[in-house]
């Protein structure tokens, strides 16, 4: 769209998706798999309703990564201002409704501070979204495999899949969670090995995308819901 576009666009509606994600070790997938996930979850769940959906946000905050080569992260205080400048530019050119569609749990700051943001901007409305662990989401996940989590199958798609790269055949045991939060950097790369933190390494694509159907649907459904108004 041009600002031509957008500006007719909003004589109408006032919808529109901002996407965040992170550039971090996926196992054996791409680096920037929650830039891809969240962008085009928002992308497939809003082109049917006309809905604009911004550029995702491609860094979050991922410093227990860092030890993995190309794992970037922000400051915790630095994603906040840039999630903030971007909402208050949003709110400027006329969106009042914005869906946050996040694809990465190191950003769980933004979810509180979008609450602060709201409460100072009572003209709009803001709903915070981890597409990957929402509930219909969640739930088919577990019923492929309970054992599931950050760079395993959940996240291997056929478009998060690098080209000449064999994925390992066995389940991986889920990874003490306590001591993953409690361990540094360095001793976090020692501990995860390829960066799987439980589960298959892949599943069938059939599976994958029953999987991506379901993520899309229920994005869709938060933007043609109330938006909090009431019934």
């Amino acid at each position: 769209m041009n600002w031509m576009q957008v500006e007719q666009y909003l004589q109408n509606d006032d919808r529109a998706l901002l996407p965040l994600g992170s550039t971090e070790q996926h196992s054996h997938l791409r680096l920037t798999v929650d830039c891809i996930l969240p962008e085009r979850v928002a992308v497939e769940a809003a082109e049917p309703l006309g809905i604009p959906v911004f550029p995702v946000v491609p860094y979050g905050v991922t410093p227990y990564f860092r030890e993995f080569p190309g794992s970037i992260s922000l400051k915790v205080e630095t994603h906040l201002r840039v999630v903030s400048d971007i909402l208050d530019g949003m709110a400027h050119s006329g969106f009042r409704r914005i869906l946050i569609v996040n694809g990465h749990g190191g950003n769980n700051a933004a979810q509180q501070f979008v609450l602060e943001w709201a409460a100072d901007h009572p003209n709009c409305r803001v709903l915070y979204h981890n597409w990957w662990n929402a509930p219909l989401t969640w739930a088919k996940v577990q019923a492929i495999d309970p054992v599931a989590s950050h760079g395993s199958w959940m996240e291997n798609f056929p478009w998060t899949r690098l080209p000449g790269v064999e994925m390992p055949k066995n389940q991986r045991e889920m990874v003490d969670l306590a001591r993953v939060r409690a361990i540094n950097p360095v001793e976090l790369r020692e501990y995860l090995g390829d960066g799987n933190f439980g589960g298959f390494y892949q599943r069938s694509d059939d599976e994958m995308l029953e999987l991506w159907k379901i993520a899309v649907e229920e994005t869709r459904s938060l933007l043609t819901g109330s938006w909090g108004e009431p019934a």
